[in-house]
């Protein structure tokens, strides 16, 4: 391992030093489960828990009423499947379903990463939950902390064909990029252990502390940008010629995540920077991530994301470096186009079957008054022989139909009242949210609580102006880490306060340019006052085809970011 540029920036954080002295991930956390006395777990073993696919939090819904009666935080867990590419099967839905209904707060978070959430574990479910979670086939190692996470690959159910091969790299490159560490199979599986194996113990890829930060990857196939592949630490962009697979352009350095009120913290879009041939996807991937191993910031870990690694290091040392790591270098880049990166709702087909995209309002899987989702979903999965797909936009896919039965899919559709959203806006079925509040520990405003009904009140507005029908990205986070990927919303919301946000604009409709701060803290009158105008403009002004975040820029209302380094300018 190259010794990390630790001098030029400070001493390494506490973070660091929690993971080196953690003997690779496990710390005290078997220990912490086991005490009867609290329902939490100290906060230097949380930041090890994220490696095992999971956070504390607690109910923030509570937390006064608790601080006054002296007892402590309604402590409780959630955990985060690695599901690569998010494609489950049915016994797997059925299981998840179980855990959130035996264990979790009775719903399912379909998350921006294709992958399953389940909130309000209690400490003592834990490892019952993740225990079953292994007897179906599933885990949560690297689900989070500072290792490659759950790698996102394109739903594209109409592209079947090339999905499946991109699909099963995907799988492998998650895989791949594992940790070794057999921490998680000793805590929550009960794999034996063996005398002196931590001593022995290594991680070739990653070394004793890990990455500086998280790392996320993620696979797009044109003209499909769903798996928003500039937002993405490392984006494969797959090269279809002739109806095969060639290969993939490979684009580092993206980001959502920032810091309010600190200006060297910004998202950032990554850059194409080669071709590479499919066979070496997992060489390249591992070979970039050592880079970020060796030179990323571990003294501030604001600033210890690749994306400030690649800034500060620049775009043709990356690429040298990479060639050299590999001993061959990256062909020139190839070409491709993105349309859009949404979700096609209702039936296709492709492949002899058929999929039906079935619009999830930022990805919550719960049952409520006239709309009994979660059990409809739980019904499909009884009969259903496919799959399902869970699209990075936080919707679902009832893939791989037969068509003998589609009808008997349709019928539970219809009799559970579920929907493909058409009967929505267009900025509604394109809309986005993270958790938030109750259970995030980050947020400082509402999210997906509050999203639904903002969307209302901008419909009333579109209906006005003649958009209805007119397709806008709206992203809505309570905090400026990004985990809806709000930077690249046409318009778009960060919390700041209780009931105030920054409101953002014009970003591209396809996912390759940022936004840019538009109005600070405001609340709903204001954000509402704000969009109206803009919106009747757009209505009247508009040139055939012009999506609105390409509009606010040509009409000069807001300015074009043209990089991550110049957003706050």
């Amino acid at each position: 391992m190259a010794e990390n540029k630790l001098t030029e920036h400070g001493p390494p954080s506490e973070t660091e030093e929690i993971k080196r002295n953690s003997s690779f991930l496990r710390g005290e956390l078997e220990e912490n489960f086991a005490d009867p006395l609290s329902a939490g777990i100290p906060e230097a073993q949380t930041k090890l828990l994220k490696f095992h696919g999971s956070y504390m939090q607690d109910d923030r819904d509570l937390r006064n009423e608790r601080k006054q009666q002296k007892l402590e935080p309604a402590y409780q867990f959630m955990i985060r499947v690695r599901l690569a590419g998010g494609v489950a099967t049915p016994a797997q839905w059925l299981k998840m379903d179980e855990i959130a209904n035996t264990y979790g707060n009775g719903t399912l978070k379909l998350t921006t990463r294709q992958t399953f959430q389940t909130h309000g574990i209690l400490k003592w479910n834990m490892k019952k939950s993740i225990q079953e979670m292994n007897n179906a086939m599933m885990d949560t190692i690297a689900a989070c902390g500072d290792v490659n996470r759950n790698v996102m690959c394109a739903a594209n159910p109409y592209q079947s064909n090339v999905h499946a091969e991109v699909h099963r790299l995907s799988h492998k490159l998650s895989d791949h990029l594992l940790p070794k560490t057999r921490a998680y199979h000793e805590i929550w599986l009960d794999e034996e252990k063996v005398i002196d194996s931590r001593e022995e113990e290594s991680e070739p890829m990653y070394g004793p502390v890990y990455l500086p930060r998280k790392f996320k990857i993620g696979v797009a196939v044109p003209p499909s940008n769903d798996v928003d592949i500039f937002s993405q630490d490392i984006g494969f962009i797959a090269i279809i010629e002739d109806g095969e697979l060639r290969g993939f352009n490979v684009a580092v350095g993206g980001g959502m995540g920032m810091t309010h009120g600190d200006t060297n913290t910004y998202p950032q879009l990554s850059r194409v920077i080669g071709f590479s041939r499919p066979e070496h996807i997992h060489e390249v991937a591992e070979k970039i991530i050592t880079i970020q191993r060796d030179y990323g910031n571990r003294s501030e870990r604001k600033n210890a994301r690749f994306k400030y690694t690649v800034d500060r290091l620049g775009l043709d040392w990356i690429k040298a470096e990479l060639n050299n790591r590999l001993g061959w270098d990256l062909e020139e880049e190839r070409a491709y186009y993105f349309e859009d990166n949404g979700d096609r709702y209702g039936w296709v087909e492709g492949d002899g079957k058929w999929h039906l995209t079935l619009f999830i309002e930022h990805g919550r899987i719960k049952d409520t008054e006239g709309y009994p989702l979660m059990t409809g979903l739980r019904e499909i999965a009884k009969m259903h022989k496919g799959d399902f797909r869970l699209t990075p936009n936080q919707n679902l896919i009832i893939s791989n139909v037969a068509k003998s039965k589609k009808a008997a899919i349709n019928k539970l559709v219809k009799a559970y009242g579920m929907t493909d959203g058409k009967h929505n806006s267009a900025l509604r079925q394109n809309s986005m949210a993270c958790v938030a509040f109750p259970t995030c520990g980050l947020a400082m405003a509402e999210s997906e609580r509050y999203l639904p009904t903002l969307v209302d009140k901008i419909e009333d507005i579109l209906e006005e102006a003649g958009l209805r029908d007119e397709e806008i990205l709206i992203r809505m986070t309570g905090c400026p880490n990004g985990c809806a990927r709000p930077a690249l919303g046409e318009i778009a919301f960060i919390g700041k306060g209780p009931g105030k946000y920054n409101m953002y604009l014009g970003a591209s409709f396809t996912g390759d340019r940022l936004n840019k701060l538009y109005r600070e803290n405001i609340g709903e009158k204001e954000i509402l006052d704000t969009l109206k105008p803009i919106l009747h403009q757009y209505a009247k002004e508009r040139q055939p085809k012009e999506r609105f975040g390409d509009f606010v820029i040509r009409a000069g209302i807001i300015e074009e970011v043209t990089s991550g380094v110049n957003f706050h300018a």
